[in-house]
């Protein structure tokens, strides 16, 4: 993850853990714990 990418949430697990993320063309899942240490600025969709 690097400043920039574009991230999507793809959906969560039924008790939130692990989150998917689509970025670059690939999926990714990630626990809580490690999306803590992700910051993201929401974009207002047009």
């Amino acid at each position: 993850l690097t400043r920039g990418t574009e991230v999507v949430v793809v959906r969560k697990a039924p008790l939130g853990d692990p989150i998917e993320l689509l970025l670059k063309g690939y999926n990714l899942s990630l626990r809580k714990s490690e999306c803590e240490n992700v910051y993201v600025l929401v974009e207002e969709e047009k």
